[in-house]
């Protein structure tokens, strides 16, 4: 005879919670896994677990909006005879016009135009409207050549060879059939309709020597004018920087597991790569073991969200940041304004993440014309413009605050961590002490 302690309420499972159980549900009701767009959502460490020591009596300060903090950051300064300088470190990430609407694709163009800064086409191809509206464009070099030719190679402003990525590091890309439109299929030589899956590496090179011969076939295509990135994800930043910079690489991408994706298996997303705070040091690690830090530039993307995360992914040593997630919210994604439209899609406002469907009520993540024209370009782009002013100003005020007159002269010195995890990532000291996890003793 069971009994039940009508003190104790029902205990539910840690290991089978209601989302593992639902999952396992659906999983034997379809025999299908999941497919979801979005970055990772279980908590890893993360910026939000370091802190800036703002300047007293021992460091001093800036006077706010009177002394000069510059912002500014040349990327490609290795080889490149057109190295490009941004007003702001804050650039936006690659994502193609497929996975986002034409209007999308705009919009961010007109956004990181009005800040100064660059924009990247993402898979797929360059369209005429993107690279009109931006100042400064990176052509994504992808395994799936999708849309790739030498007349676009040459009307960028960089290049950027995808490696990886950090919502799937060692996967292919996806675009399922719902999003190949008439014009899509045409850019990427696709049948209407049908999915696509990219492969998952490069079909012409193996490894770093191989890289290297691509890298220069690139070079000689556009009079080695262009700065070219390698673009990596989050699973070995220390050899796959180091081997970047050995196959001549101007500027090394690297993308940890918080980055976004327009579409893959829900379990690669949870489970494959790590957290953008562990990458980042031994990235600037390997570029200093080599004499190349701040000679190739480093780009960290996945997860920033604020000011404040860019201040303090430049103070771990990299030279900018890329945003993709972030800058689709600031364009509109996820807006309460469509609620009732994301209710009957079964999800809600900032949850949505079935941009693989294209039906997308913001007309952001959709070839569909008729939610495509709900976003207004011009209006977009400035609401990205806004965002990333303020991003800006947020950094610039850290900076002050800890006496630097440039957001590159913030340093490790300028942190602690407020966890053990976070202190040993960062190697910045646990608050309240001057040790971090495999510094040695206290």
């Amino acid at each position: 005879m069971s009994y039940h302690n009508p003190f104790t309420p029902p205990r539910k499972s840690a290991t089978f919670d209601d989302h593992t159980l639902a999952e396992i549900r659906r999983a034997a009701a379809t025999g299908i896994y999941d497919i979801r767009g979005a970055g990772t959502k279980r908590k890893v460490p993360h910026f939000d677990d370091l802190l800036f020591l703002g300047a007293s009596i021992s460091r001093y300060p800036l006077e706010g909006y009177r002394e000069k903090c510059d912002t500014t950051v040349t990327l490609g300064t290795r080889f490149a005879k057109k190295p490009i300088t941004l007003k702001t470190p804050i650039t936006i990430a690659g994502m193609s016009f497929g996975a986002l609407s034409g209007n999308a694709k705009e919009a961010l163009g007109r956004g990181a135009t009005i800040a100064g800064t660059s924009t990247t086409t993402g898979d797929g191809g360059m369209t005429d409207e993107e690279r009109g509206h931006s100042q400064t464009l990176v052509y994504q070099y992808l395994p799936s050549r999708y849309g790739m030719n030498p007349k676009d190679l040459r009307r960028a402003d960089a290049i950027e060879v995808v490696v990886g990525q950090g919502a799937k590091p060692g996967g292919g890309g996806m675009l399922l059939g719902q999003k190949i439109s008439d014009r899509v299929a045409n850019m990427r030589n696709l049948p209407k309709g049908i999915d696509q899956r990219s492969a998952c590496r490069h079909p012409d090179w193996t490894g770093p020597d191989d890289l290297e011969i691509k890298i220069l076939e690139l070079r000689e295509i556009t009079d080695w004018e262009k700065p070219i990135y390698i673009k990596v994800g989050g699973a070995r930043p220390y050899y796959d920087t180091a081997l970047a910079v050995k196959a001549g690489a101007d500027v090394v991408v690297l993308d940890g597991m918080q980055g976004g994706t327009a579409a893959t298996q829900d379990v690669f997303i949870e489970n494959v790569g790590m957290p953008t705070l562990a990458c980042i040091r031994p990235a600037v690690q390997a570029l200093q073991d080599l004499g190349m830090h701040r000679k190739v530039q480093l780009i960290v993307s996945g997860g920033i969200r604020s000011g404040a995360d860019v201040a303090k992914a430049l103070a771990l040593g990299v030279d900018a940041v890329a945003i993709g997630t972030a800058a689709l919210v600031a364009l509109g994604d996820n807006d309460p304004h469509w609620e009732a439209e994301y209710q009957k899609l079964g999800t809600t406002a900032g949850a949505y993440d079935d941009w693989h469907e294209g039906k997308d009520p913001a007309g952001i993540t959709t070839q569909d014309p008729e939610l495509a024209a709900r976003l207004d370009p011009v209006a977009a782009g400035r609401r990205l413009a806004n965002y990333l002013k303020v991003m800006t100003l947020e950094a610039q005020t850290i900076a002050r605050a800890c006496g630097k007159n440039h957001l590159h002269n913030l340093e490790p010195e300028d942190l602690v961590a407020l966890t053990m995890e976070a202190a040993a990532m960062a190697q910045v000291p646990l608050a309240g002490t001057n040790w971090f996890p495999g510094k040695g003793s206290f």
